[in-house]
C-alpha cells in the first residue's frame, strides 16, 4: 500500500511534515520580528491603547470598549461583544511593532463595522468549525479502528471544514494588515522608518497563518489519500 513500508506512514513526511517545518519557521520569524521592533518606541510616544482608541474614534467605533488582557500576542477584537482586547506586549507599549499589531485589530473592527464578506463568512461557519475541529480526528481513528469508511470519510469531511476556515481567514488577516498601515501612515502615527518596521511586523504574522493552513491542507489531502488507498 502507497504510504507506508514495514508499518512506517511515509506520507506523512512526503505531505505534512515539510509544511510544519514551514510553520515553524514562521512562527521563529514573527517573533524575532516582534521582538526586534518592540524595542523600538515610536517617535509620537503613544502607545498600544491610545492608537486603537482614537483609530476606533475617528471610524464611529467610540463604542467599542478596549480591554487589557494577559499574554503575549494574544490581540484580538471580539465581534460578538464588540471589543478589542490588547495584551501585555501592546496594551500600553509604545513600540513601532505594539502600535502595528493594535492597528491590525482595530482593522478587524472596521471590517465588521463595514459587513466585510469573509469577516462575516468566518464569524457565522465558526461554531460548525469549533464542533468540526474537536470531531474530526476522533472520527478518523476511530474509523482506522473499527474499519468502517464512513466514519472516515464523515471525519474527512469535518476536517474540510476546517481548512475551509483557514483558507477564508487569510483575506480577513491580509485586509486588516492593510487597513492598519494605511491608517497608521495617514494619520501620522508613525514616520516612514517606523511605518516600514510595522510592516515587517504584519507581514511576518500573516505568513504565520498561511504556514497554519498549510499544515492543514497538507494534512487533508494526506488524510484524503490514506482512506483511498485503504478502500483500495
Amino acid at each position: 500500500m502507497f504510504g507506508y513500508y514495514y508499518g512506517f506512514d511515509y506520507t506523512y513526511i512526503i505531505f505534512v511534515l515539510p509544511a510544519i517545518i514551514i510553520s515553524l519557521i514562521a512562527q521563529l520569524k514573527v517573533t524575532s520580528t516582534f521582538s526586534k521592533y518592540n524595542k523600538i518606541v515610536n517617535s509620537r510616544g503613544i502607545n498600544g491603547a491610545e492608537v486603537a482608541r482614537r483609530i476606533l474614534d475617528k471610524n464611529g467605533l467610540s463604542n467599542i470598549v478596549i480591554e487589557h488582557v494577559r499574554g503575549n500576542l494574544s490581540d484580538h477584537y471580539d465581534p460578538t461583544s464588540r471589543v478589542l482586547r490588547l495584551s501585555d506586549s501592546v496594551f500600553a507599549s509604545s513600540s513601532v511593532a505594539a502600535l502595528g499589531v493594535a492597528a491590525h485589530e482595530c482593522g478587524h473592527a472596521i471590517q465588521h463595522a463595514k459587513g466585510y464578506a469573509p469577516l462575516k463568512l468566518r464569524h457565522s461557519i465558526y461554531p460548525v468549525v469549533n464542533f468540526s475541529s474537536a470531531a474530526a480526528m476522533p472520527l478518523i481513528l476511530l474509523g482506522l479502528v473499527v474499519s468502517a469508511p464512513y466514519l472516515i470519510n464523515i471525519g474527512i469531511i469535518l476536517f474540510s471544514a476546517v481548512v475551509a476556515f483557514q483558507l477564508i481567514t487569510l483575506p480577513v488577516e491580509f485586509n486588516a494588515s492593510k487597513r492598519a498601515l494605511a491608517i497608521l501612515d495617514d494619520n501620522i502615527f508613525l514616520d516612514e522608518e517606523e511605518l516600514k518596521g510595522a510592516k515587517k511586523v504584519l507581514t511576518a504574522a500573516a505568513l504565520t497563518y498561511v504556514a497554519s493552513a498549510l499544515v492543514s491542507l497538507m494534512q487533508l489531502l494526506r488524510l484524503i489519500l490514506l482512506a483511498n488507498n485503504r478502500r483500495k
